[in-house]
């Protein structure tokens, strides 16, 4: 939220000059307005900004001694009307954030003044400057970076499935954003909202299915777009063992964690991997007990564990059976300047891991290690020797390729300039934070910025099997080989982009011949369309699922909490 106000500046002519004749008092200073805009700011704000340091947006701090309230407020409600003015400012912001944020034109007047109040009383007691505007591109790559997506002749239809209610007063960064089938194979689906429920979809009607806010004490769902319900899989003998894993965040209270950061950081949220066990796989309400597998204490919101999953359609005998993958981001500890919380064997952060659910030689003896783990034989007992492979930002979903030996494939959100989908080896090393892409990347000095490589430097780091820059889009989603009968997507990777909803895919086969990027076209009504003008909206929150039983492709607009089946491809 407030994404980019300092764009405003220029761009609607305003100088220090105009500063000079705002009323810097202008703002609330009583307890009860500012608490009130503390709690709007961290609902609406913190998941793109903070007040001092970069994230996806700018800084906010200082902003109000350098905009007035009312120029500040007419950004919020309607930012591209605003930044189509093109000034100076608004270009310079807008080339180094590479998005504008949605407009919040049914925000209350006197909420936006509390939110903007709050910034004013922070930035008065901690004296914050805002963002400076020097020359934001200087030194780092733009505009284009990688070779365009190239437009595919397939076409697809979508149909609607069901949609799934917004919880009330919730974040609007907060939604469903796991598609699971039943191990039946009998065509229900489960969907895992953010907010704390995992509902059941049967011929279009859900139901609440679990709500684990009533058996989680500390959950935690917000701030941030990465914490409440992140992921969660069904046990690939479910219907035997009545087994289910998730993932979700907690509010620290003191718990003590498996694995910590540094003990000079303070942090407020802990993500917890869990196992659930039915008292009947055929009750359509969840009714068991549940317990703890292992508890990881996050440096920030940000970037969390936000994918669980097995392998599907395993064999019993195959050495992998049974393996749960963890993907869990860098926790934003590159954002607040500590790099050296991760890329190393000695942080969960940054990683895939990989664990037993049944066994029991972990540490604290909840789960197993695999045997063949690549780093299981480390001698120094710090090493994690959960980790799978390691050097990710954001590991933000996982899947396996099935008509080529279930090769692993990762996908890894940029932080403003590349999108990449890798295909994961054990034991690999993806690069970030000193690559982004196949570029390079100082995270001390500029998480915004990249640069080309030396030739010395090409080979540290495992590359990207594809990547695609801001150019056209702005954070990559997952996705899934698709095996179903719409022929035309047969043997293709289908991902997207979360933000605007554009829809790709790559070819696939076992040598992976071709890392060109394909965008699939939307029909409907018999007429070429795009999600955001479905929707009518420029952020998508879209997330891509696959039923690997029925072989059905879906997507899910979590803005809207909807769920789609492409029906059609030709």
């Amino acid at each position: 939220m407030i994404r980019y106000v300092v764009f405003a500046v220029l761009a609607l002519g305003i100088a220090v000059v105009a500063y000079l004749l705002t009323d810097k008092n202008d703002y609330a200073s009583d307890e009860e307005t500012l608490v009130k805009g503390k709690n709007l700011f961290t609902k609406n704000c913190m998941s793109c900004h903070s007040l001092e340091g970069d994230g996806i947006g700018p800084p906010l701090g200082g902003v109000t001694n350098i905009l007035s309230r009312k120029d500040l407020t007419t950004f919020i409600k309607n930012p591209a009307q605003v930044i189509e003015a093109k000034g100076k400012r608004a270009v310079s912001l807008l080339a180094r954030y590479k998005q504008v944020m949605p407009p919040f034109e049914g925000m209350q007047d006197p909420d936006i003044h509390a939110i903007l109040s709050y910034i004013h009383h922070q930035t008065e007691v901690h004296n914050l400057q805002a963002v400076l505007l020097s020359d934001t591109t200087k030194g780092g790559l733009t505009g284009r970076l990688v070779q365009p997506i190239k437009q595919s002749p397939i076409k697809i239809e979508l149909e609607q499935i069901v949609q799934i209610p917004r919880k009330k007063d919730a974040s609007p960064d907060l939604g469903i954003v796991t598609l699971r089938a039943h191990p039946s194979g009998d065509g229900s689906l489960f969907v895992g909202d953010q907010n704390g429920t995992i509902y059941s979809v049967r011929d279009g009607k859900h139901e609440i299915f679990l709500d684990i806010r009533a058996h989680v004490k500390d959950f935690q769902s917000g701030p941030g777009i990465a914490t409440g319900v992140g992921s969660f899989d069904f046990h690939p003998d479910f219907l035997n063992n009545g087994l289910i894993y998730i993932t979700h965040a907690e509010t620290y209270k003191g718990q003590r964690a498996d694995y910590t950061i540094s003990d000079s950081l303070k942090s407020v949220v802990q993500w917890v991997i869990s196992e659930w066990k039915m008292d009947n796989v055929n009750d359509k309400v969840f009714r068991g007990t549940h317990r703890e597998m292992l508890r990881l204490h996050a440096p920030n919101f940000a970037h969390g564990c936000q994918e669980i999953a097995f392998i599907p359609g395993l064999d019993t005998k195959d050495p992998n059976y049974g393996l749960l993958y963890i993907g869990y981001g860098d926790g934003g500890s590159n954002n607040i300047k500590h790099p050296e919380l991760g890329h190393h064997l000695k942080s969960f952060l940054g990683t895939v891991m990989r664990i037993d659910p049944a066994g029991n030689n972990s540490r604290n003896g909840n789960y197993g290690i695999p045997a063949d783990n690549p780093f299981v034989h480390e001698t120094d007992p710090a090493i994690v020797k959960e980790i799978y492979a390691l050097g990710f930002r954001n590991p933000h979903r996982l899947s396996w390729d099935p008509t080529n030996s279930n090769r692993m494939m990762v996908t890894d959100i940029g932080e403003a300039n590349v999108e990449e989908l890798n295909i994961v080896e054990k034991g690999g090393d993806y690069g970030w934070p000193n690559r982004e892409g196949t570029f390079g990347i100082s995270t001390l000095k500029d998480m915004k910025k990249v640069y080309p490589l030396g030739k010395s430097d090409r080979d540290l780091y495992k590359k990207p099997f594809v990547q695609y820059d801001h150019e056209e889009g702005n954070a990559i989603d997952g996705g899934h080989v698709y095996e179903g009968e719409l022929m035309p997507l047969k043997n293709k990777y289908v991902f997207g982009d979360i933000v605007n909803g554009k829809l790709f895919y790559i070819n696939i086969d076992p040598h992976l011949s071709d890392s060109t990027i394909y965008a699939l076209a939307i029909v409907k009504d018999g007429k070429a369309t795009t999600l955001q003008e479905m929707f009518n909206t420029k952020r998508l929150h879209q997330r891509i699922a696959y039923d690997p039983f029925k072989k059905d492709l879906y997507v899910i607009t979590k803005a809207d909490g909807k769920i789609w089946r492409v029906s059609k491809a030709y």
